[in-house]
């Protein structure tokens, strides 16, 4: 057999061996690529899976640290809102105590007012009929206030003119009213009125205006009230002089009823000791 040919029917058989080898191994290894193919689609898969499971995890996240913000500032705004609400419970409850209390005081104040205008109504009542003549007469007016009395009394039933010194009569009308009031709990304000015709002569040099003479006069009454009972912590004279006239000063009868003394009546207040204004 020529050399050649061994040589080329020798290659054929390597050749021939070499591509059986080559192609299992090929089929092994495309298997063994398939599979790797296969598995690297799960991982991008899967990794597709996590990222999005992830992504979500992560939007998760952010709206619970959100909604959880909410919530905190949602809880800092309800304490504060509730200590303003507490706040306010006890400033109510505060000012219900002192409406409370202030009903109360209130309440005693007017029952004590009450008894006060009793007491002055039944001493209305007395003055009346202890000075029924001296009413009838005119010599005496006695008017009920709205929270008091007034007693009018002609300065000529209690002064001689130009005299500051009670008469008898007078003294005598006033010892029946201080028998009245001797027992109340009223100031007692005597007001001296004069007309408005000047000082003159010797009068003058005694009373220069009509104040000194009011101021006289209501300073003699006082006296008598409290040398006949009435406690001098509840007295007071006051010279009016001729301001204060019940009627204009245009004739002899006008002027004789605005030469007056008015004792006045005042209740006073639980815990004063000075009459009302």
């Amino acid at each position: 057999m020529p050399r050649k040919f061994c040589l080329v029917l020798s290659t054929f058989f390597v050749l021939t061996s070499v591509g059986c080898v080559t192609k299992s191994s090929f089929d092994a290894l495309q298997h063994q690529h398939d599979q790797t193919v296969d598995e690297r689609d799960e991982l991008v898969e899967s990794r597709r899976r996590l990222q999005i499971e992830r992504d979500t995890f992560e939007v998760q996240f952010i709206d619970a640290q959100e909604s959880y913000e909410d919530e905190r500032i949602s809880r800092t705004k309800l304490a504060g809102d509730l200590a303003r609400v507490e706040r306010k419970a006890t400033r109510l409850d505060s000012d219900l105590e002192a409406e409370r209390l202030a009903r109360i005081a209130a309440a005693t104040a007017l029952a004590e007012r009450e008894n006060q205008l009793t007491s002055i109504q039944s001493t209305y009542g007395e003055l009346v009929g202890d000075l029924e003549s001296e009413l009838s007469a005119g010599q005496i007016e006695i008017e009920r206030l709205r929270e008091g009395l007034r007693l009018n009394v002609s300065q000529d039933v209690l002064f001689a003119s130009g005299s500051a010194k009670l008469d008898r009569i007078g003294s005598d009308v006033l010892i029946k009213v201080a028998g009245r009031l001797k027992d109340l709990d009223d100031f007692i304000e005597v007001r001296g009125h004069t007309d408005d015709r000047p000082m003159s002569g010797a009068l003058a040099k005694r009373f220069p205006s009509n104040w000194e003479l009011a101021a006289a006069r209501a300073a003699s009454v006082v006296r008598l009230l409290e040398e006949h009972g009435v406690p001098g912590d509840r007295l007071a004279a006051v010279s009016m002089g001729e301001n204060d006239p019940v009627v204009s000063n245009d004739s002899v009868e006008n002027r004789a009823r605005n030469r007056r003394i008015e004792i006045r009546l005042e209740p006073l207040a639980p815990t004063d000791s000075t009459p009302s204004n």
